[in-house]
């Protein structure tokens, strides 16, 4: 079975890449730890990965709701926990009271260490309050060089990953039926607009599907998208779940509230 025809064509690379992880752990008996992975990815190591072959796998991203985690593979005699995971969580210590930091702004700035996005887990904000989670592999260089966040001085404190902040984004799952799997079409059916709306949306670059800009409307989705709307929220494609008797598609997908 060619496995490759089960994904999209440009996520063959990363394909053979936990082909590679799961490889490795299999002749040496050893776990492999990955970076931070998006919803896409992680469904993609999942279905190769499988669930009654000799390597398993574990997700987790600081907090068990959290949306970008790292993957732990590991053989099946052994178990994981939290600490191998090996995750650090910074809490920003800036002027509350003078400056506001926004989520653009935190990313932004870890962005421009130089550092693979994969080395930085989910971003938490909450009354003013922010953290976010970072590979522990790299904690220190991210503490010695994070000063300033837009017009702020800052001061990045390690904190235990048991005080994380709850995650304050809920999705509630939500049963649609669509005519096919084209972006424009699913974006129609999922935020409940028209499909000329949905077309001007992605034309205008206000669709992300994983955090990149898509303005291809035939574009398919797939189980483990993450689609966001500026203006509109985000929604989860959490199963697509087969073609009805009307020849129409239904998917499961998780709705941000």
């Amino acid at each position: 079975m060619n496995i490759y025809q089960h994904f999209r064509p440009e996520e063959r690379e990363y394909i053979d890449q936990v082909i590679d992880w799961k490889e490795s752990v299999e002749q040496h008996y050893a776990p492999k730890l990955t970076d931070f992975l998006d919803p896409r990815e992680q469904y993609i190591l999942k279905t190769i990965i499988g669930e009654h072959g000799e390597v398993k796998c574990s997700l987790f991203g600081g907090i068990h709701e959290g949306e970008r985690k790292r993957a732990l593979l590991f053989p099946d005699y052994l178990t994981a926990n939290e600490t191998d995971f090996q995750i650090s969580l910074f809490e920003i210590d800036y002027p509350k009271k003078f400056v506001s930091i926004e989520h653009r702004q935190v990313l932004g700035t870890l962005m421009s260490l130089g550092l693979k996005r994969g080395k930085f887990g989910d971003i938490l904000i909450n009354d003013g309050q922010i953290q976010f989670f970072a590979a522990k592999e790299v904690s220190d260089y991210i503490k010695n060089h994070v000063v300033t966040i837009g017009r702020a001085g800052v001061k990045l404190v390690e904190k235990s990953i048991e005080h994380a902040l709850p995650s304050k984004e809920l999705w509630e799952e939500d049963d649609i039926t669509v005519s096919s799997l084209r972006l424009d079409t699913v974006i129609s059916g999922a935020f409940h607009v028209s499909r000329q709306k949905s077309l001007t949306f992605i034309q205008h670059g206000m669709v992300k599907v994983n955090w990149t800009t898509i303005e291809n409307p035939s574009f398919t989705c797939e189980p483990g998208d993450l689609i966001s709307v500026r203006g509109y929220g985000r929604v989860k494609i959490l199963h697509i779940e087969g073609k009805t008797k009307r020849d129409k598609w239904r998917m499961i997908v998780g709705k941000q509230k």
